[in-house]
């Protein structure tokens, strides 16, 4: 036979159209090609022949596989020779493996589709309530235009001469007297890849590596909505493998804190200082929005704003994401400003309390003693758990240094 190479069956073999002594290049395309004519999606009656043509790939595209096949044919697959399983994986698997860039035996299978690169974008809130379009720059990889992806000129043998393509090497340990043990490893000559370029024959643009870097500009388009972290995926605008469909990017939105407004959710949440007038009589405040619009927002009068009350505005929060026509809240929480001592004449007070609701008097009897507040100016804590100036328990002493705050009775 050809080639020197002795094999107890050839049924695998021929349904690949291929000769026992056939390369591991030449039995991956004869794969590709009989996959892609009987695969069920385009011919739905040839399930079974696909099903042959995949187990067959299977046996043949792992060394120690196709070594157990040419020693004992089929027998010996179906004896337990497959992995250890005794039997075959799904053909969709094989497919599957094959299109990835598989058939490396014993490890992991490989993806068909390259790495998801993640990138942040910052942004503000009026690009989040008024929709933009932001580009965004980044650098990524892309199959050589020079050499196609080869690596080096077309024709060129690429496979490696140590593992012979398969991407992995037999190690052999000597355990003791007349026992060896194999172990494989992936090939230190192309580190695992299969393929291998001399030097001499790398192509000049990317020096043997596949592929080059390229400066890429994305176009964000922000929609009217969008949320802190929220997530954009471009598919298929990360780097470039040859053999692999390019993977995805992924932008995700990093809202900047705003001066003004802090959003929640849908609605909107400004704070706005009223005087005590206001706060009392009604109150108009003039809020300008993130579209550059002035909203004169009031409340009836005679309504009293608490310190801490929360009023809001219907449809002016943000837009809803999809839906922009529709906003949320805008929530205004109210902080009083109240006037500094000695606004108000202590002869005027009088005349003053009378707009008030009549207040109950609390006069001094024989057991109350009579004192006036006065006030009260917090030291520093130096991370104990009480007021400065306070005894802590166990102290007999007085420390001179120690700040005291005290209260004089009247």
């Amino acid at each position: 036979m050809p080639g020197g190479k002795m094999v107890k069956e050839t049924g695998y073999y021929d349904l690949l159209g291929v000769k026992p002594f056939a390369t591991m290049e030449e039995i991956k395309r004869a794969y590709r090609r009989l996959a892609l004519r009987y695969h069920p999606d385009k011919n739905p009656t040839e399930g079974e022949r696909f099903k042959q043509i995949s187990q067959a790939y299977e046996v043949l595209s792992d060394p120690h596989k196709r070594s157990l096949y040419d020693r004992g044919g089929e027998r010996a697959m179906k004896e337990g020779g497959v992995g250890g399983r005794g039997g075959f994986g799904p053909p969709m698997d094989i497919f599957d493996l094959f299109f990835g860039g598989g058939g490396r035996p014993h490890g992991p299978r490989m993806e068909r589709r390259g790495k998801t690169a993640v990138h942040q974008l910052s942004v503000t809130l009026e690009d989040l309530y008024n929709g933009a379009t932001r580009k965004l720059s980044l650098q990524k990889n892309v199959i050589c235009r020079s050499c196609g992806g080869r690596g080096g000129r077309e024709g060129l043998d690429t496979r490696c001469p140590k593992c012979h393509g398969s991407g992995v090497e037999v190690v052999v340990h000597q355990l003791g007297l007349n026992i060896m043990h194999q172990v494989q490893t992936m090939c230190s000559h192309c580190q695992g890849q299969g393929e291998w370029v001399r030097p001499l024959d790398r192509c000049l643009t990317c020096n043997g590596r596949k592929v080059t870097r390229e400066k890429k500009i994305l176009h964000v388009h922000l929609d009217k909505g969008m949320a802190d972290r929220q997530k954009i995926t471009f598919h298929q605008e990360g780097d470039q493998v040859p053999g692999f469909e390019p993977g995805d990017i992924v932008i995700v939105l990093d809202q900047r804190p705003h001066p003004v407004f802090q959003r929640r959710g849908n609605d909107l949440l400004v704070e706005k200082e009223v005087a005590l007038v206001d706060a009392l009589c009604g109150c108009k405040q003039v809020i300008r929005t993130l579209d550059n619009r002035r909203l004169l927002v009031s409340s009836r009068p005679g309504t009293v704003i608490k310190p801490g009350d929360m009023k809001c505005v219907p449809n002016e929060g943000m837009p809803i994401f999809r839906n922009p026509t529709q906003k949320g809240k805008l929530i205004v929480l109210f902080k009083v400003k109240f006037p500094e001592p000695g606004w108000l004449p202590a002869q005027q007070l009088p005349q003053f309390q009378a707009f008030f609701p009549h207040r109950e008097e609390v006069m001094a009897t024989e057991d109350t003693e009579e004192v006036e507040l006065r006030e009260f100016f917090p030291q520093p804590d130096f991370g104990g758990r009480r007021f400065p100036g306070e005894p802590h328990p166990g102290d007999d002493f007085e420390d001179p240094l120690r700040p005291n705050v005290q209260c004089h009775a009247s």
